[in-house]
C-alpha cells in the first residue's frame, strides 16, 4: 500500500499543478484581461455583460494563437540551475492567483506579470534554484518604460484625435490602417516557420516566391503585404465613419477592443502556464494544448469574474469620451506586441492604465483619481516582493508536507 501511494503521489502533485494552472487563467481572464474592453464600456460603447463575453472568446483565441513565447520565459527563463516541479508551480500558481483574486476582490487590479513572476522566483529559489539576473534586468526595464510609453502614445492620439485641422475621418482612419500593418507582421502559432511562429506577411510573401529583403529577413513584398492590410482597414473604417460618424467611431473602438483582447490573452496566458511548461515537456505534451488548457480557464474568468474590474478601469480611473478611449487602447495593442515578440511577461493591466492616464490628462488632471493610482503603484510594488516571500515560504511548507523536502 505504502508503494502504491508513493507511486501515485507524483501523478497526483501533477494533477494538482494542473488545477493551479487553470485556477490561475481563470483569474487573469477576471483581472489582466478585463482591461482591453474597458474603455469600450467607459464610453458607452458596449455594455458590461456583453464586452464580458467578447473578453472572453478573443482572449481565449489570443492565448492558444500567441501564447508559446512567454509561457516558455516564466517556465524556464526565470530561475537559474534547476527546472520547475510540479509541487514549485502548484506553489507558485496558487500564490498568485490568490493575490490576483484578491484584487478582483477589492477593486484594485493586480498586475499579474509581478504576481506571477515574484510567486515563480520564490517558489524556484526555496527550490534551490539560483537568480536569473539577465532575465529580471530585460524584466525591470520594460516593466518601468511600459506605464511611461503607454502614457506617451496615448497622449499623443488624444491629441491628434483633438486637433480641429485635422479631420476626425482621416485621423481614425490612419490610426486603424496603423493597426492593420502592425497585424500583418504579428507572429501566430498556425503559422509555423523553420524554429518558431510566422507572420501573415511573412507568409503570403513565402507564398508569392519573396522579394529583395530590405533588412534582417523582411523582404520587401512582405512590406507590401502590411501595407496593403493597412490599406483596406483604412478604406473599410473610413466608409464607415462616412455613413455615420459617432456609429463609425464606435465601431472601431469595439473592434480595437477585441484585437487588443485577443493580444492580452497572447501575452497574458503564459502567466498560468508557463511554470508547467517543464512538465509538458517531460511527457513530450505538444504546446498547444498547454497553451488550450489556458485558454479555457481564462474564458471561464472572463465570463464569470470580469466584469468588476471592468468598471474599476473604465469608471475610476478616468472618465472617458469616444476619442480618449481610443487613444487608451492603441498603446496596449502596440506594447501587448512587441512584449510577445520579445517573450517578456508583462501586466496588461499597467499598459491600459498608463494608456487611460495619457488620454486623460490632454483634458486636464482632474478626471484621474491620483488617489487610486497610488494606492495602485503601492499595491503593485508590495504584489512583487509578496508573492515573491509567500511563493518561498509556501513551497517550503509544502515540501515538507508531501516529503518532497
Amino acid at each position: 500500500m505504502t508503494v502504491v501511494l508513493q507511486s501515485a503521489a507524483p501523478l497526483l502533485v501533477a494533477g494538482v499543478a494542473v488545477l493551479a494552472c487553470l485556477g490561475m487563467a481563470w483569474a487573469l481572464g477576471a483581472s489582466s484581461n478585463s482591461p482591453p474592453f474597458a474603455p469600450a464600456v467607459g464610453a458607452n460603447a458596449l455594455p458590461t455583460m456583453r464586452a464580458a463575453f467578447f473578453i472572453g472568446v478573443f482572449a481565449a483565441l489570443g492565448a492558444v494563437a500567441q501564447g508559446g513565447s512567454i509561457s516558455e520565459t516564466v517556465g524556464k527563463g526565470l530561475i537559474d540551475g534547476v527546472s520547475i516541479t510540479p509541487l514549485a508551480a502548484t506553489a507558485a500558481l496558487l500564490t498568485a492567483a490568490g493575490f490576483i483574486a484578491a484584487g478582483v476582490r477589492t477593486g484594485y487590479p493586480i498586475p499579474a506579470a509581478f504576481a506571477t513572476t515574484g510567486a515563480v522566483v520564490g517558489a524556484g529559489l526555496a527550490l534551490g534554484g539560483g537568480p536569473a539576473y539577465d532575465t529580471y534586468q530585460r524584466l525591470g526595464t520594460f516593466w518601468i518604460a511600459v506605464p511611461f510609453v503607454s502614457a506617451t502614445i496615448a497622449y499623443a492620439t488624444a491629441t491628434l484625435l483633438r486637433r480641429e485641422d485635422v479631420p476626425e475621418e482621416l485621423s481614425v482612419s490612419l490610426l486603424s490602417a496603423i493597426v492593420g500593418f502592425v497585424l500583418a507582421n504579428v507572429e501566430f502559432t498556425f503559422i509555423p516557420v523553420e524554429g518558431g511562429t510566422g507572420t501573415l506577411a511573412g507568409y503570403l510573401s513565402r507564398a508569392l516566391g519573396g522579394a529583395p529583403v530590405l533588412f534582417g529577413s523582411y523582404d520587401a513584398l512582405a512590406f507590401g503585404v502590411s501595407l496593403a492590410l493597412g490599406a483596406v482597414v483604412f478604406v473599410g473604417v473610413r466608409r464607415e465613419m462616412r455613413r455615420s460618424m459617432d456609429a463609425g467611431i464606435r465601431r472601431f473602438l469595439i473592434g480595437l477592443g477585441a484585437i487588443v483582447a485577443f493580444s492580452s490573452g497572447g501575452s497574458q496566458v503564459g502567466l498560468a502556464t508557463g511554470p508547467l511548461e517543464p512538465l509538458f515537456d517531460s511527457f513530450g505534451t505538444p504546446g498547444i494544448v498547454l497553451l488550450g488548457l489556458g485558454a479555457v480557464g481564462i474564458l471561464l474568468g472572463a465570463w464569470m469574474g470580469s466584469p468588476r474590474l471592468l468598471q474599476a478601469v473604465s469608471r475610476e480611473y478616468s472618465q472617458l469620451g469616444v476619442r480618449r478611449s481610443i487613444a487608451a487602447l492603441i498603446p496596449g495593442f502596440l506594447i501587448a506586441q512587441t512584449a510577445i515578440a520579445l517573450g517578456i511577461p508583462f501586466s496588461f493591466n499597467n499598459v491600459i492604465i498608463g494608456g487611460v492616464i495619457g488620454s486623460g490628462l490632454v483634458v486636464g488632471s482632474a478626471g484621474v483619481s491620483a488617489r487610486k493610482i497610488g494606492i495602485t503603484v503601492v499595491a503593485w510594488l508590495g504584489t512583487l516582493v509578496g508573492t515573491g516571500i509567500v511563493g518561498f515560504g509556501f513551497y517550503r511548507a509544502l515540501a515538507v508536507v508531501t516529503g518532497a523536502g
